[in-house]
């Protein structure tokens, strides 16, 4: 099984992810979107998984500085073209477990779980 963890290494959140997990002994790639980019494929995966809806951080300050006609009207394929472009749109961080499942976001009790 080869773990993923996906996102932005300057982000909070990110950083408790990768802490908790270094404390548990798990070991895992850390694909950083500001050096490797998004890749559409696992977009798509995630946006099949979890909707596009969860997958798209409407919270982060670079969806609100979006100006309001590219917020508007928003489905799946438009969503997408958005995280592609700005892959900061992205949920902040994507745990890929290997196995087909996804973690979006941080929460320790979800990792133990999912990592059980």
């Amino acid at each position: 099984m080869s773990i993923t963890l996906y996102g932005i290494k300057a982000c909070d959140t990110m950083k408790k992810a990768r802490v908790w997990l270094d404390a548990k002994g798990v070991a895992y790639d850390f694909h950083d979107y500001k050096v490797k980019g998004a890749d559409r494929g696992e977009l798509e995966k995630w946006v099949a998984e979890h909707g596009w809806e969860k997958v798209l951080n409407r919270a982060g300050t670079t969806f609100r500085k979006l100006p309001d006609e590219a917020r508007s009207d928003l489905d799946a394929e438009k969503a997408m073209a958005l995280m592609m472009a700005q892959p900061s749109m992205i949920k902040r961080p994507v745990l890929d477990l290997g196995t087909g499942q996804t973690v979006l976001g941080f929460k320790p009790e979800v990792y133990e779980a999912a990592l059980a």
